[in-house]
């Protein structure tokens, strides 16, 4: 099989932890140990979140000189290579030998008139509170909303619409090497009137870029793993359960949570839908048992024989 794994942000880093080398170091290594079993016999490709780092390295460039901070398509382009050089060297420590592994720094392209850019709203960086956020957005006019009891900075995320390095990818797993791209959704690039590639203020959702993928690779499974075990109904009240198993068209008429599960959900929508693929949201430990349907959440491209949802 064909396997697109997508690493969450909250599964490279935990809430509740600085964002230091040796925490990110550690989780990676404990996300590899889950993601090693799933490479045997299977064409594996890993994509991973930035949002903390990226949101990191925006606020230590422009610490000194907001005028002469790096633009952030620069800084995802930064990220996706540290990132994905961890996961790689920890790959590369738990495969066979004669496994191969690769990191691909990854441009996707998007629409420079996509209307997020008129209304950004994704969370990037560490959190404030209300007078800091306050602050920082006079000060570097930035944009700030509420991201639950605290303050992040937004920025926009438009939809990925081409993935340039496909072909590389695809040569790469012809090849059997894991293959780690896309990191924190690709560097966004768009084209000018003369058909010129320029890089773009955003950074593009990796669950929506990750499904954009699985559809261009033909790939059988998009698995996106993070810190909750499945998808809920009715999620932070008392009746919450877990759904085990949801039709594609029943999933898109539930409410999630915007800057979390609604862009998972959407993303396995699309893949299941368009392709007839499987996708799956879970715990990033659960990966094997996900994969093998006993853990995590289906999102099945069609409704026959289906009744968990109900």
């Amino acid at each position: 099989m064909r396997l697109i794994i997508a690493l969450g942000g909250n599964a490279l880093l935990r809430r509740d932890e600085r964002l230091t080398p040796e925490n990110q170091r550690r989780n990676i290594k404990t996300a590899v140990e889950s993601l090693a079993p799933l490479a045997g016999g299977h064409d594996l490709v890993v994509t991973h979140g930035n949002g903390p780092q990226v949101g990191l390295l925006a606020l230590q460039s422009a610490a000194d000189k907001p005028d002469a901070s790096y633009p952030l398509d620069i800084l995802d382009a930064e990220t996706e290579g540290m990132i994905g050089y961890l996961i790689e060297q920890e790959l590369i420590n738990v495969l066979p030998s004669d496994r191969l592994c690769a990191t691909l720094l990854t441009q996707i392209e998007v629409d420079p008139d996509d209307p997020v850019f008129r209304s950004p709203g994704k969370p990037i960086g560490p959190v404030y509170t209300k007078a800091e956020a306050e602050r920082l957005a006079q000060e570097r006019g930035w944009r700030i909303a509420k991201d639950g009891a605290h303050y992040r900075r937004v920025v926009a995320s438009p939809l990925p619409r081409k993935i340039l390095q496909i072909d590389i990818i695809r040569l790469l797993l012809d090849r059997g090497v894991v293959v780690i791209c896309a990191g924190g959704g690709g560097i966004p690039v768009v084209r000018d009137e003369r058909g010129r590639l320029q890089g773009i203020e955003a950074v593009i959702d990796k669950d929506r870029a990750s499904a954009l993928l699985a559809r261009e690779l033909g790939a059988d499974v998009l698995m996106m793993l993070t810190d909750a075990d499945a998808v809920y109904r009715d999620w932070g009240t008392p009746e919450a359960r877990a759904l085990r198993v949801i039709p594609a068209v029943k999933a898109r008429q539930m409410a999630f949570a915007p800057g979390s599960m609604a862009p998972k959900i959407a993303a396995a929508c699309e893949f299941a839908e368009t392709t007839g693929g499987t996708a799956f949201i879970g715990q990033l430990r659960d990966a094997a048992a996900i994969l093998a349907g006993t853990a995590g959440t289906r999102i099945s491209p069609q409704i026959d024989g289906i009744r968990e949802w109900d």
